[in-house]
Order: structure tokens, then sequence, then C-alpha cells
């Protein structure tokens, strides 16, 4: 008899041996390493108070002492650039966990129960037939300013969209041999959702939350540079290019320094998703593990569906 045991890299591995693959995806994580570093580190880095002003240095053009110029009031611009990452990574972050953890909930109730599939999804049809900015405005008029209130409303805005995504990945995989035979083996629906449900998700669900990360920091932006975010004295991006904007032809250092930080912060985590998005459109990613291969006298399959590397293959 010959035992035949198929092994593979641990899924670490293989995600560390894609991304060293893809130089635009290196470039995305360290822009987003060193934009998380510069918030957790914001007081330490920062030269000056965001917030303190200083008369005598209005309009200050880009010097040794203010590297970045200061503004209208004489406030370094560097330090308030550097605190404004605060903000715009805690709406991001923040909202991403609630839009991914809203999104499961509710894709698979409405994926794997058909009583409650339409319902559900009517009332997502609905939130998603307004325009996301124009949604997460009128919320904001209603909730009035604030970081979590702007927290609160892109969660509810975007929240639709992944949970969609979720329902039709649940719906393609509750019909797989591997989940009628848990239910016939008397499986309840819990076990069948964590054990083999959730663990197929992981990858459809990682893309989805990088993805709504960049789109989020935008919109935060738009709503500060609306006047719906945070509020004056507090730094952040979007307040800081709606302010700059009437002095740029005489400081233009005003709208430069938070567009360029806006702009790097969105690509960042956009490049730090392409080897991700280009692996799935491509169909190198392995396929959700439908049913073992009929060879040999028997086969074991792991508990684990999703991974086919530790398949025991016995063979007379």
């Amino acid at each position: 008899m010959v035992l035949l045991v198929i092994v593979s890299a641990p899924p670490l591995v293989q995600a560390m041996r894609r991304l060293g693959k893809s130089t635009t995806a290196l470039a995305g994580l360290v822009i987003v390493a060193i934009l998380v570093l510069v918030a957790i580190f914001a007081d330490v880095l920062a030269p000056d108070s965001p917030i303190a002003s200083d008369q005598s240095q209005t309009f200050a053009r880009p010097s040794a002492d203010h590297p970045l110029g200061t503004d209208q009031l004489g406030r370094d611009m560097l330090s308030r650039v550097i605190h404004g990452s605060r903000v715009s990574l805690l709406v991001g972050l923040t909202t991403m966990l609630l839009t991914s953890a809203g999104g499961i909930v509710i894709g698979l109730t409405a994926g794997y129960s058909r009583r409650l599939d339409v319902p559900v999804m009517r009332c997502m049809d609905g939130l998603m037939a307004f325009p996301a900015i124009l949604l997460a405005i009128a919320l904001m008029a209603a909730r009035g300013p604030g970081v979590w209130n702007v927290i609160l409303a892109l969660s509810v805005v975007y929240m639709p969209r992944t949970a969609m995504l979720i329902r039709s990945t649940v719906l393609s995989l509750r019909e797989l041999d591997y989940i009628q035979a848990a239910r016939a083996l008397g499986a309840s629906h819990a076990r069948i959702l964590g054990r083999h449900v959730l663990p197929n998700l992981a990858a459809t669900l990682a893309v989805q939350a990088s993805l709504s990360l960049s789109i989020v920091i935008l919109v935060e932006a738009a709503l500060s540079f609306l006047g719906l975010g945070t509020q004056p004295p507090a730094p952040s991006w979007g307040g800081m290019l709606s302010r700059g904007r009437q002095y740029m032809t005489i400081a233009p250092w005003l709208v430069l320094a938070p567009g360029l930080a806006i702009m790097l912060a969105v690509l960042g985590t956009a490049w730090a998703l392409e080897h991700r998005v280009s692996t799935r459109l491509r169909g190198d990613e392995q396929a959700p593990y439908t049913e073992p291969a009929k060879t040999g006298d028997f086969v074991v399959p792991s508990e684990q569906p999703y991974d086919r590397s530790d398949l025991i293959l016995s063979q007379g």
C-alpha cells in the first residue's frame, strides 16, 4: 500500500510569496505602514501643536522651521497634516470593521435563510438606491457633524454593499456537496456557517474590506470638506482643503499638503490590495473545496473543506 500525503505551504507563507512578486503591493504596504506609524506617534513626530496659532507667522512659506509652511492663522501645516492622519485612519479603519461585521451578519442571514433572503435584500436595495455621498450627507445633516457621526453614516452607507457581496458568495456555497453532506449528517446551522461557510468568505471579505477602506478615507475627506466632518480647530485633511482653497493663489501649500496626504492614503490602501485582486481575477487563488477526488480505495478528507493541503489519499 502506498500512502500519498499532499502537503502545501501554509496560507500565510503563500500570501507572502505572492506579495513579494508585486512591487506595487509592496509599495502600498510601505505607504500604509508609514501612515499608521505617523498616526500612532503623531504627538512625537509633529514639530508643533496642530492648533496653536502664531499671528506673526501667517502664510509663512515652507522653510526649515515650517517644512510645509503655515496657514492663515500661523499654524504649522506639517503638524496639522500629521495629526490629520489620525482622523482619516480612525474613520477608515472603524468604518471598515463595522461594515465588515454588519455585512457578514446580514449577508449570512440573507444567503443562508431562504425565508429572510427577500425582505433583507429589499432593505439593502433601498439603501443602495441612493447615491452614497448624498445618503451620507443626509445622515450627517440629521445627526450633526462629528467624527463618530461620520463613522455611523459611512457604515450605514457601505454596509449594504458588503452584505450583498457576502450573500452572493453564500448562495453559491450553500448548495455545494460538502454543505449538503454536513446537513445530512445532522450538523447544526451554526456549525455549518462557522466551520464550512465563513472560511470560504475570508478572501472575498478581505478584498471588499480593503476596497472600502480607501473609499471611506476619500469620502470622509469629502464630508470634512463640506463642513460635515471633524470640526475646527481639530485638524482633518478635508477640512484643511476646504479652508485653504480660498488662499490657494497666494499660499498653494495650504491645499497641496493635505491633498497629497489624501492621495497617498488612498493610493497606498489600493496598491496594498493590488496583488490580492490580481490573483483573484487571474484565477490563481485556490477554489473552495467541494468534494474529495475518488482515487484509490478510500479518501479521508480534512475537516477544513476550504483547504486541500492535508488530504490523505490511500492507494493500493
